[in-house]
């Protein structure tokens, strides 16, 4: 599940406005059979005669590249392994990597389609007020209406957008869109999985069109 950070915005239009809002980081939950691990790149073909792979960057800090000194590669029927990196560089919007034990191409070949991981919890430190979309996605969205409250669905996807990002919310066979802005979202709490919104009056009657 590829999560990008998601920031709450505020609507407004100011590009400074924009930049302040919590927005979703593309670092991913690598998927449920590797708990406890995100992943930053997925190998897409050897680069070089010396085991270097190209690998498509996962993350919306590249930056982080420069300082890996280990990642570990996922498996399809066992656990990830740990692998030494011996050089990074960025190449045309993607990352080579120089693995160590990976020294020919056929080793690098090996490789293709695998995701590059990281422990958790070396997870990029984010701003208050953002939040990994992986974070989001599976939250419970809650419609509070003065007094009231009562269940609405459950996050299953973050739209990046050049404003506001968009929650999609499954609501029976189809998904309500509701902006991740903070005059909506009144509550987020992604370790309790809830996110309460106090939505204007006709959002909810426009997804129902």
């Amino acid at each position: 599940m590829t999560a990008h950070p998601a920031s709450i915005g505020d609507q407004m239009s100011d590009s400074a406005s924009r930049r302040q809002a919590p927005r979703a980081t593309r670092t991913a939950v690598a998927d449920a059979d590797t708990p406890g691990f995100i992943a930053i790149a997925r190998v897409v073909r050897p680069q070089g005669r010396k085991g270097e792979v190209l690998a498509e960057i996962l993350t919306d800090f590249p930056t982080r590249f420069r300082d890996l000194q280990r990642v570990f590669i996922d498996a399809p029927d066992s656990d990830p392994g740990a692998v030494a990196v011996e050089d990074t560089w960025l190449h045309k919007g993607k990352v080579v990597l120089k693995l160590g034990g990976i020294e020919s191409i056929d080793d690098a070949d090996a490789l293709r389609g695998r995701l590059v991981l990281v422990p958790a919890e070396e997870r990029v430190a984010l701003a208050d007020g953002q939040y990994y979309v992986w974070e989001l996605v599976g939250c419970r969205v809650m419609v509070e209406t003065g007094e009231t409250s009562k269940p609405l669905g459950i996050v299953t996807e973050v739209e990046r957008t050049a404003g506001a990002d968009l929650l999609h919310v499954a609501y029976g066979a189809r998904d309500i869109l509701i902006p991740f802005a903070k005059s909506i979202c009144k509550l987020i709490d992604p370790g309790s999985g809830l996110i309460v919104i106090e939505p204007p009056e006709d959002l909810l009657d426009l997804n129902r069109e």
